[in-house]
């Protein structure tokens, strides 16, 4: 299907980028043969790391010439294995294309190229009395260029929005070599078809993201932290709504289930507060003024506790708030420790159905025999789910496995949700896309994929199921 890549070929990328930007030792190329999904590996035949928008066209050029493969790769920090090459050929890394081109005071925007790093870019902009709200979990090791691939969300979503509500203009290199701008500093444009919004999301199969352009907003000038455990997550889920009802917009509303919140005490070797709580509410808000934040904190505190919360503990100073974070952020690494092979799901439902999905989570794990750890936003519906092999035999595993991901897909779709809120389609749920479009939608998207990319080299193996 596709070809080889052979010297010639890779004589050819050192002389687009320099020998010394091109790998292709087995050594030095096993970090780009996966992604965070556990146990998912797929080896590239040569790595190239391009510091220009000219350096990758000449490449995806020779590429398409060629017929040759190529996955676009941030930082490889994605839970679907989208920056996996499944057909080996060039993984093409940004990560030399790192800098903050220009923060524009005068218009409240950004310029960066796709390699730099989303917490640096909150740290600089934040310096200069700016704030980027999209936070990925990974926001110390993720890469700009992958978070706008992925349509990156975070804990703020739920006050302010995804990736997608920030983008302004990109600068896109197409599979076939071609440069082209869309949108710039603007804060409206309707002209043609919105091509920024299709290719943030479109997970690396459309185009490579070159320079990208971020509006910006003031920095808040207060924040308060509130962490509030409940003894039944039906109560958590009411609190939430009603906090919504009452008009009032947290930063973040993040939930966690007591399992999840024991294995971070585990992790972590010291007490978590009221790790017995069935479930513990993390509520983040934030403000321009003091005055109105200690108003919208007491009107918060009061709901928690007329929906039967526990406490409610306020953390107000930077060593208090990151105390309270610390599990939840830890989530993640204490899975892996809990079960270095486990499998990571992230449905979306409205909001007021996550204690349907959560009981039925419970219930398929109770009967399938498979442990489940659940956390995630409880301010926008977005669930990430956890199956943990633990001692199951590897046939037991991925036999369970399967039947886990059916019957949690078929209950998120029967409550109004979608099978990814935020990870991506990539490579390990390309074979679910039936389950949410029909037969003519799909067939929509393909004919896009192939108006973009008509010898399918770039990203293959990703969001689609094979034909």
């Amino acid at each position: 299907m596709y070809a080889r890549v052979d010297r010639q070929v890779i004589a050819r990328l050192q002389e687009i980028v320099g020998a010394a930007h091109v790998l292709s030792a087995r050594e030095e190329m096993e970090p780009y043969s996966h992604d965070e999904v556990p146990e998912l590996r797929a080896w590239p035949e040569v790595v190239v790391k391009p510091g220009s928008a000219a350096e990758v066209a000449e490449i995806l050029r020779l590429a398409n010439e060629r017929h040759i493969p190529v996955t676009p790769r941030g930082g490889g920090q994605g839970l679907s294995g989208g920056a996996v090459p499944i057909y080996g050929g060039i993984v093409l890394s940004v990560e030399r294309m790192n800098r903050i081109l220009e923060i524009d005071h005068r218009n409240l925007m950004v310029t960066v190229e796709p390699g730099v790093i989303t917490g640096d870019l909150h740290r600089a902009v934040e310096a200069e009395g700016l704030f980027y709200p999209p936070d990925p979990a990974s926001l110390d090791s993720c890469f700009i260029g992958g978070n706008i691939a992925e349509g990156a969300g975070g804990p703020r979503a739920v006050k302010y929005g995804t990736t997608k509500d920030y983008v302004c203009g990109l600068e896109v290199v197409l599979p076939t070599g071609e440069i082209i701008s869309l949108g710039g500093k603007l804060v409206k444009d309707v002209a043609g078809y919105n091509l920024i919004q299709l290719m943030v999301g479109s997970e690396g199969t459309l185009g490579i993201v070159t320079k990208i352009i971020l509006r910006l907003l003031p920095l808040p000038r207060a924040q308060v932290d509130l962490l509030v455990p409940f003894d039944d997550f039906g109560k958590a889920a009411d609190t939430v709504a009603d906090i919504i009802a009452h008009c009032v917009v947290p930063t973040a509303i993040e939930f966690m289930e007591r399992e999840a919140v024991q294995a971070c005490e585990r992790l972590l070797k010291k007490e978590v507060p009221f790790s017995d709580a069935e479930a513990h509410l993390l509520i983040q808000l934030t403000g321009q003024h003091e005055e109105a934040l200690e108003a919208e904190l007491d009107e918060v505190g009061e709901l928690c506790l007329e929906h039967g919360a526990l406490d409610v503990l306020v953390a107000q100073d930077r060593p208090t708030r990151d105390r309270l974070w610390e599990a939840r952020r830890m989530i993640l690494e204490a899975l892996n420790h809990e079960s270095p092979v486990n499998h990571t799901e992230d449905v979306s439902v409205p909001r007021s159905e996550i204690p349907a999905l959560l009981k039925g989570v419970h219930e398929l794990s109770r009967r399938l025999g498979i442990r489940a750890l659940s956390f995630g936003h409880a301010g926008d519906g977005n669930v990430h789910v956890n199956f943990l092999k633990d001692d199951l035999s590897e046939e037991e595993w991925r036999e369970r496995l399967r039947q886990a991901q059916e019957e949690l897909y078929r209950l998120t779709l029967a409550l109004g949700g979608t099978i990814t809120g935020e990870h991506g389609i990539g490579s390990t749920r390309r074979e679910f896309l039936s389950r949410i479009f029909d037969e003519t939608t799909i067939t929509l998207m393909r004919r896009i994929k192939d108006a973009f990319d008509p010898n399918h080299i770039l990203n293959p193996g990703k969001i689609f199921p094979e034909e």
